[in-house]
């Protein structure tokens, strides 16, 4: 059966991301003829299925350069995973330098997850010069328009007192509206903080929340810090931890 669509069937960016949902191969068909009649948010969607295999075989130097034409257009998140195709080597050569020169343009232009993005390459200078009161800045303003990922960073820059005064107040605040937001960083960080203040129970049900959506990197770092916690309904999840981290490696 094709799922070819005829020129006047070419849907709008909205229609093309919910189509995905119900049927990849279908909206495949749909995004390449939208992305090739100039449609820009087609042309950043075609970037992501061809990086991601989804609906269409995956191609990676072709979506960095559907990336390319999108980012060329203005669209941010186009320019933002030019960024990650270049830190990451997809479909190119590995290059933090140029990786951060497109983070910088997304993030001047307000995007939330290039500030995030550029703000760890300036946290481990990778491409660009060590710079902490710049990362800070950066995972700040993505915070504050809402970015659950950066308010986990910025609460441990401000629970350590790094590029910044010390504030554990604040520190708990944003670990908190991070946990909130779905961050499972922020949900073990928060969990981290109500298991010092004794609330054995709310750390509990974090740490199961942030377990649930952790990654292989993510649950293997939260073991260690599992088995030196103070207490030991805290330590024992750290079986738990691991028997989730052996059934993802067993995938």
């Amino acid at each position: 059966m094709s799922y070819l669509l005829r020129r006047e069937e070419v849907l709008d960016g909205t229609q093309l991301g919910a189509m995905l949902e119900e049927s990849p191969a279908r909206a495949a068909q749909a995004i390449l003829l939208a992305a090739g009649q100039g449609v820009i948010e087609a042309q950043a969607l075609l970037g992501q299925i061809l990086l991601d295999g989804r609906g269409i075989a995956q191609d990676q130097p072709l979506a960095l350069r559907w990336f390319g034409i999108a980012a060329g257009q203005g669209h941010l998140m186009a320019r933002n995973m030019l960024g990650r195709c270049h830190e990451h080597g997809w479909g190119c050569v590995a290059n933090a330098a140029i990786a951060a020169q497109h983070y910088r343009i997304a993030a001047d232009a307000g995007l939330d997850w290039a500030m995030y993005n550029l703000a760890n390459l300036l946290a481990t200078g990778r491409g660009v010069v060590l710079d902490h009161a710049q990362a800070l800045a950066l995972y700040q303003r993505a915070a504050e328009a809402g970015h659950a990922k950066s308010m986990n960073l910025l609460g441990r820059y401000l629970e350590d007192g790094q590029a910044c005064q010390a504030d554990p107040s604040a520190a708990r605040d944003w670990y908190r509206r991070s946990a909130e937001g779905g961050d499972f960083r922020g949900q073990f960080s928060y969990a981290a903080v109500l298991a010092e203040e004794g609330l054995i129970d709310d750390a509990l049900g974090w740490l199961r929340k942030a377990l649930a959506a952790g990654n292989v990197n993510f649950l293997r770092v939260s073991i260690d810090a599992l088995l030196n916690a103070r207490h030991p309904q805290i330590r024992q999840m750290a079986e738990v931890y691991q028997q989730r981290l052996s059934e993802l490696r067993a995938v």
